[in-house]
């Protein structure tokens, strides 16, 4: 019941934009509230059928959840290294996070946000995260690959199997017209 109240409510908003002459559906950064709705509007965009069991956020009570993505807390940063791959020396340039991961391993899929406190600083960041990625020593199954993209004052980072990372990917960089990808490499 649900599901067909979101495809209806879907269905109603698709038809109230072309009816108002506009068929550009992307989003901008001024209409991102913080790391998580970034998540949350690229995982809404994927089909039942392209969706996986997933957690989003952090260990804490408030952040964790199932099936979405959640907040993950920054005061700790060795966690959001050892979970998110974000660079524990890094910590002080961001101010939010959100994250999804796949339910039955984080090196299938793993997405992290990150709002980046200072613009200028965003760069420094996207490198970071890759040097960061792709120096880590893998347990249980290697990902195939990684990819990072910038929207705005925003990072996201993802790593996993290819088919999955691709699939958010394009989802993230269609709804969002600000999204440029930093980086997409295989992870060896």
């Amino acid at each position: 019941m649900k599901k067909l109240l979101s495809l209806l409510l879907a269905a109603v908003l698709a038809c109230a934009l072309v009816g108002c002459g506009s068929a550009d559906t992307n989003n901008d950064n001024a209409g991102i509230a913080d790391a998580k709705e970034l998540l949350t509007t690229v995982w809404a965009a994927h089909a039942d059928d392209e969706k996986f069991a997933t957690f989003g956020g952090d260990m804490d009570e408030a952040n964790m959840t199932q099936d979405a993505p959640g907040n993950f807390g920054i005061a700790d940063a060795e966690v959001l290294d050892s979970m998110l791959g974000y660079p524990a020396a890094e910590v002080d340039k961001i101010d939010g996070a959100a994250s999804l991961i796949h339910m039955m391993n984080a090196n299938t899929f793993t997405v992290g946000a990150y709002h980046v406190v200072n613009a200028d600083d965003v760069a420094a960041v996207a490198d970071a995260l890759k040097e960061n990625i792709a120096n880590r020593q893998w347990m249980c199954g290697f990902p195939d690959k990684m990819v990072i993209v910038t929207v705005e004052d925003y990072v996201v980072a993802m790593f996993g199997a290819a088919e999955l990372v691709d699939n958010f990917n394009a989802k993230l960089t269609g709804a969002y017209t600000a999204a440029e990808v930093v980086c997409d490499e295989a992870l060896l």
